[in-house]
């Protein structure tokens, strides 16, 4: 769903708001549909709702059409630089959970400073697409069960929320791996468009602090490189301290961010 930017001047009033399905909203004006709003459920059980209206009248008319008609808590993401729907959502109730940088990051090792960069002894690094699907998707199901038992798996990014079959790796050709002792110890999962994003990296607890992530994305950053990508993109929870210290310390700025926003 592409947001709109509300313009200044006057609106247009639409007519009495449709519910036209369960999760579908309209807006019309003499039989012509200005605005639509819809809910998404998430494989996590959250709702997520967005608008989608040129007017601020209208955006207003079918958020309060919606809300009225759907459980709380309710959820939302917006590109933060686009002030006026942030504050159109927060006029309907919504306040900020949580914030996502956006890190444009180099790949030219000469950049990243991680040209040289070996991993920890005993610590195998395989590129995307060598993992062994068995393995991977054990040392996912840990990491996640980490995960779980403390921050939460809500604060992942959504593309790699756990989905009905309780599984979260879909393609394991995605995903480069640390690999130590006979076993996977961290992963990051990437997509090769046509600019690259790195949608994850984690390590098991207890393999921290070691500079395994670090040298898991050497490969995954070099790999890049080698294959003509100047950056790469990657979304950091700005809680997330180590991540934010891992992207900051190679390099990567900040291009932009999204917010989280929830009505409880």
């Amino acid at each position: 769903m592409e947001f709109p930017h509300f313009p200044a001047g006057p609106g247009e009033h639409a007519g009495p708001v449709t519910r036209v399905s369960e999760r579908l909203w309209h807006a019309l004006d003499d039989d012509r549909v200005v605005g639509r709003a819809e809910a998404s459920p998430r494989p996590d059980g959250r709702l997520f709702v967005s608008v989608d209206a040129w007017h601020r009248e209208v955006f207003d008319q079918l958020a309060e059409a919606m809300l009225a008609e759907l459980p709380k808590p309710l959820y939302t993401v917006v590109d933060e630089a686009d002030t006026d729907l942030t504050a159109q959502w927060q006029r309907a109730g919504f306040t900020v959970r949580r914030r996502e940088w956006d890190y444009l990051v180099p790949t030219d090792p000469r950049s990243t400073g991680l040209g040289p960069l070996l991993p920890p002894p005993g610590v195998t690094v395989l590129p995307v697409g060598e993992a062994q699907e068995a393995p991977l998707r054990a040392v996912d199901r840990v990491i996640r069960e980490e995960v779980e038992a403390a921050v939460g798996w809500h604060e992942m990014p959504a593309e790699i929320l756990v989905r009905p079959d309780r599984d979260t790796v879909v393609d394991p050709s995605k995903y480069a791996v640390a690999a130590e002792a006979g076993q996977y110890v961290a992963l990051a999962r990437v997509l090769a468009f046509r600019l690259p994003r790195i949608g994850l990296i984690a390590v098991r607890a207890d393999r921290r602090r070691r500079g395994v992530a670090r040298a898991l994305l050497a490969e995954v950053l070099g790999s890049l490189h080698r294959d003509g990508h100047p950056s790469a993109l990657a979304e950091v929870n700005e809680s997330n301290a180590a991540a934010v210290a891992l992207f900051d310390g190679v390099g990567g700025r900040r291009a932009g961010s999204n917010l989280e926003l929830v009505r409880r």
